[in-house]
């Protein structure tokens, strides 16, 4: 893809491509954009990643940290790399810390992503040298690697920030629709971290999880299922249909049951034209990246269907990056999450209502303004 076919306006600021043959690093850096703060985004690691795919994702950050109100920019990594042992995947992960070093963390600042993880992160910033490099570390990083006895400066991604904010953002949601969410009947596509996050704190909001599906299939109980003894039954067991109490469906019917809230948390375009006309649901939060296409969207809109757009309701796992770079301890982290959350879905729907338009394009009318202004009082 050549960097004409996809540069505008708002960026990308910078590429930068890193190759180191006797580590076998073979990756990318785009920062898209600046001007709201240093770019933040993630680190995959794929054998397919590839510079179109790294600057979409970059984009997608540099608004969903400017709805976020975060002092963050837009930036994504990728490492080209099929699955490697344990002292190559260090060697490549620090390898790309140190060829990032002139730029890290002054204009972009790591997290793990696909395929990465709070160890990757530990090493990032161990190479980097400098705790701000990265975020989504182990908690205990600062005072291994820098010394700072007592401090801990790491707020790993397991702890469940999105699911949290993807909670949140529900019952904002379903409280704009005039709906209980005590009560609420809610159906969650993936049982991985997000959507078991986002189960537990639905279901001690009063909702009523009755569908919850992972790659072997689906668990169904109108009455409502026990979140608690879901988690047991996947933990011993590696999948939640063989929870006793429910009924086992294929996949695709999560997305056709008589619910009142839907929450697709794992795989993309599960939405599609194949299905979309049998979603029944009065709410959908898209929890996942790119659930559907925006077209998807526009159908479910015009059916009276109000969906959360993925980079409004996900947004948790951001903003608990900004709480780690700031020094913040997770219960200041899960308070940040929840305030902005609940700012942002609110303002979303509310201009949305007044405009008349679908949600997705209200929160980038908001974003991009946001943008905007930064850059001009930037280039003043």
């Amino acid at each position: 893809m050549e960097l004409e076919s996809f540069a505008d306006e708002f960026g990308p600021e910078m590429i930068v491509e890193v190759h180191n043959n006797k580590a076998g690093l073979k990756g990318v850096l785009i920062i898209d954009n600046t001007a709201l703060g240093p770019g933040k985004g993630g680190i995959r690691m794929t054998p397919t990643v590839d510079v179109e795919e790294v600057f979409r994702l970059a984009r997608t950050m540099t608004w969903k940290n400017a709805l976020a109100e975060l002092p963050f920019g837009g930036a994504k990594a990728g490492i080209i790399a099929d699955k490697v042992d344990k002292e190559k995947k260090k060697s490549i992960i620090q390898s790309f810390a140190r060829a990032l070093k002139l730029v890290s963390p002054s204009k972009y600042i790591a997290g793990p992503d696909v395929n990465t993880t709070e160890q990757d992160m530990q090493w990032y910033a161990e190479a980097n040298g400098n705790w701000r490099s990265c975020t989504g570390k182990p908690s205990n990083v600062c005072m291994k690697l820098f010394g700072k006895k007592g401090e801990k400066c790491g707020i790993p991604h397991e702890f469940g920030s999105t699911g949290f904010g993807v909670a949140h953002a529900t019952v904002v949601a379903a409280t704009y629709s005039k709906m209980d969410i005590h009560g609420a009947a809610v159906a969650i596509e993936g049982f991985g971290n997000v959507g078991t996050f986002a189960a537990t704190h639905l279901s001690e909001f009063g909702a009523k999880i009755v569908a919850v599906s992972d790659s072997k299939g689906v668990i169904y109980n109108k009455e409502g299922l026990n979140v608690e003894k879901l988690l047991t039954v996947k933990a011993d067991t590696g999948s939640v249909i063989n929870y006793r109490h429910g009924s086992v469906l294929a996949n695709k019917e999560i997305f056709e049951l008589n619910v009142d809230i839907l929450i697709p948390s794992a795989l993309p375009d599960v939405i599609n034209k194949g299905n979309v006309d049998r979603v029944k649901a009065r709410i959908l939060v898209e929890a996942a990246n790119i659930p559907m296409k925006e077209d998807m969207e526009s159908i479910l809109h015009k059916k009276g269907i109000l969906v959360v757009p993925d980079f409004v309701a996900n947004a948790g796992g951001v903003i608990s990056s900004y709480a780690e770079y700031r020094g913040h301890n997770p219960k200041r982290m899960f308070e940040l999450v929840e305030g902005r959350i609940k700012k942002n879905v609110n303002a979303v729907l509310k201009r949305a209502k007044k405009e008349n338009v679908k949600p997705r394009d209200a929160a980038m009318e908001i974003a991009v303004e946001r943008v905007k202004k930064a850059m001009q009082k930037r280039d003043k």
